[in-house]
């Protein structure tokens, strides 16, 4: 019987595989890359053809001999690396240690985990695929043409431990832009006029939709106040009646940057968490003695929603088992790929169905539960009925004024008794509403009715929010700019830079980051440029396909962005990035110190560094005395995992701590400060802070702790 050595990527994935394969398989985790350009040189020769020098990634020299010898203890080699541009790459770096021939049948690859797919896929080895690894390999020597050639400029001009990259930079451009935008818009008033009218019993309310024949726009009260008169005492008519069926159908299956925007609106998971959490449900974990190590879920990165015929089936069973037939549609929800995605893979989706987020809980841990159980609940949502809505929408004229209400009554729920799509912040720059929702009475055609009273109500045009993790990863995907498995490291390097900050869960660029995008957008256009990004990316979508020479690509990049480095060398003096001076004084110096922004926010540093190297938080003060010295006051903390608590700005002199917001009011039964607690709805308790005394009163929250 031969013996058969299979690679894969990570031990965890060893693990799992070597339990679905027989005794003649051994199966061994080569820990990511293996080869890599040098760290320490430029690694590529453009006078020699775009020749490349690859060494060994520090490290893995053990590893590496380990394989080798395996490799010849055994009658086959088996490259199981992960199915995508990245595991092409890294399956090609083995084939070459190993001396393999990767024109032969070496190449394996799954879409999950699972006993099934494992045993089905060592059974249809192909060739190591050139135009995938010629794809990896011309992303990877322009992202290091960039970074070798443009972070040493910006080290010698601005500040040492910069970095620049072809997309990372566009993505600060992106959050730079929109905060230049916010800061110079101008609000414009704007007013909607609705009118609360009678029917019997019944009321509703219905908008100003047209005025004289033109869609009504109003700038100011005056115009409301004219419109009002207009109309007096005349009667509202029912002008028109129109009834329809509505049907909204689910969200297609999770790609890669929609799990990723999913998962922090409804979970709070940062991309590179996600990322994270969903490799682990990929690579398999240990449910029972009964069933063993399995992947929960499909090949976690993809750009497609396609879906197996197999896994709908299953789905098909199971929606009629526990929803009824109602629940799916005459025909399988087939979801077309969009214009730039690969679809080199399935939507992700559970490896099983079957395996319900309820009966699996107790083998997972909380994150590994809350994110399975949103991959498990999209997907078989994806795969039901629409939800069924009856819309009727009235006009009714007063005079030479139109207005219009909408009445939406659901018939059926469909998808949406399993699951609904979270929504970001409202992406527009004003919350007008073109109609006016209402719960309506029966109406009929030239029925007359009369008003109740006037509701009107001044509001004044937003700009556009600030990107959160969420809108910045679709933004980026609707452009173009990057590929699935490149928004988690570019949302990490440039909050690590410093080029951006993040407050309250929103982006807002650094002075740091504002300067590289300036010197950027002057002498590098192209690099900042969004649209050339996004067509470098199709260009490495055409390597892959194998429609274009990657070396050819390479060479039209580097001749042209060189000339621009000796243009920035010449003519960039060295800038001068001013700190922020606070009136916090260091206690080791005497100076003044400044405000710096980290990968954590804001803090304070002695300007005397490196002789000084004090540094502090910036604390937010409640403006609180503290209740245990009296002389500090209370600042808010947080700890290394950054859980919010309160204690006294004096610290370490005092050690007062509390993990609820302390206020200035005294317990009237003993004395002691209350503090705030979390209470029911949009409630707040204040209770006392002493464990003996029970007082406790309930409040409204305020409507900017409610807003927070």
């Amino acid at each position: 019987m031969s013996k058969v050595l299979v690679v894969v990527e990570s031990p965890a994935k060893a693990k799992t595989i070597g339990k679905f394969l027989g005794k003649k398989y051994t199966v061994k985790a080569c820990m990511g890359h293996i080869r890599d350009l040098p760290k320490s040189q430029f690694g590529i020769d453009m006078e020699n053809d775009v020749a490349l020098k690859y060494i060994t990634i520090r490290g893995k020299g053990e590893l590496l001999q380990e394989l080798k010898s395996l490799a010849q203890k055994n009658d086959a080699v088996l490259l199981a690396t992960d199915p995508d541009r990245e595991g092409e790459a890294i399956a090609w770096h083995l084939g070459e240690v190993l001396q393999l021939d990767v024109t032969q049948d070496c190449r394996i690859e799954f879409n999950e985990i699972t006993k099934r797919t494992v045993e089905e896929a060592v059974k249809h080895p192909r060739p190591v695929d050139m135009s995938r690894v010629e794809a990896q390999q011309a992303r990877r020597v322009l992202d290091r043409i960039v970074g070798y050639k443009l972070s040493p400029l910006l080290w010698k001009k601005v500040r040492k431990g910069l970095s620049a990259g072809r997309v990372q930079s566009v993505a600060v451009r992106l959050i730079w832009d929109r905060e230049a935008e916010i800061l110079g818009f101008e609000p414009q008033e704007y007013w909607d006029l609705k009118a609360q009218l009678a029917k019997g019993k019944e009321k509703f309310l219905t908008k100003l939709f047209q005025a004289k024949g033109k869609k009504a726009k109003l700038s100011c009260q005056a115009q409301v106040e004219e419109i009002k008169k207009a109309i007096g005492d005349s009667p509202f008519t029912v002008k028109s009646i129109k009834k329809k069926t509505q049907l909204r159908n689910p969200s297609p299956p999770f790609t890669t940057s929609s799990l990723q925007q999913e998962a922090f609106r409804k979970l709070n998971f940062t991309a590179k968490r996600t990322m994270m959490i969903a490799q682990q449900l990929y690579e398999g974990l240990d449910l029972s003695k009964a069933e063993g190590t399995v992947g929960l879920i499909s090949y976690i990165r993809t750009d497609s929603t396609r879906i197996s015929e197999e896994a709908q089936l299953e789905a098909k069973d199971y929606i009629d088992q526990n929803f009824g037939s109602p629940y799916y549609p005459k025909t399988p929800r087939v979801y077309a790929a969009k214009g730039k995605a690969q679809d080199a893979h399935e939507g992700i989706r559970p490896s099983s169905v079957a395996r319900t987020p309820a009966d699996i809980k107790e083998f997972l841990s909380a994150d590994q539960y809350k994110l399975y159980k949103l991959i498990w609940e999209r997907f078989l949502a994806s795969q039901m009925s629409a939800l069924v809505q009856d819309v009727t929408t009235a006009e009714l004229q007063a005079g030479d004024y139109t207005f219009r209400s909408t009445g939406v009554v659901m018939t059926f729920p469909g998808f949406t008794r399993l699951y609904e799509e979270g929504r970001d912040a409202k992406e527009t720059r004003d919350d007008a509403e073109d109609e006016e929702t209402a719960n309506l009475p029966a109406l009929s055609e030239g029925e007359m009715l009369s008003l109740f009273k006037w509701q009107d109500k001044q509001h004044f045009t937003q700009p556009l929010p600030r990107y959160t993790e969420a809108s910045l990863i679709k933004t980026l995907e609707e452009m173009g700019i990057g590929r699935p498995s490149t928004y988690a490291p570019i949302i990490d390097t440039i909050v690590s830079r410093g080029y951006v900050i993040k407050e309250k869960k929103m982006f807002s660029p650094t002075e740091l980051g504002g300067l590289v995008v300036d010197l950027l957008k002057k002498y590098f256009p192209s690099i900042i440029d969004k649209d050339f990004t996004a067509k470098m990316e199709s260009q490495l979508d055409e390597v892959e396909d194998g429609n274009a020479q990657w070396k050819k690509i390479i060479r039209d990049f580097y001749e042209p962005f060189m000339k621009e480095i000796m243009v920035a060398e010449e003519e960039i003096g060295h800038v001068e990035l001013t700190d922020e001076v606070s009136d916090e004084i260091c206690e080791k110096c005497g100076r003044n110190m400044v405000i710096k922004h980290g990968r954590f926010g804001k803090f304070l540093a002695c300007p005397g560094f490196p002789s000084c190297r004090n540094t502090k938080p910036i604390l937010v003060s409640l403006k609180v005395k503290c209740p245990q010295c009296g002389e500090g006051q209370v600042v808010v903390r947080s700890t290394k995992k950054k859980k919010k608590f309160f204690g006294c700005s004096r610290y370490p002199d005092c050690d007062y701590i509390s993990w609820y917001e302390p206020t200035e009011q005294q317990c009237p039964l003993c004395g002691s400060i209350l503090v705030k607690r979390p209470g029911r709805g949009d409630s707040v308790l204040l209770t006392c802070s002493s464990e003996q005394c029970k007082y406790s009163i309930s409040e409204k929250k305020p409507v900017s702790e409610e807003a927070e």
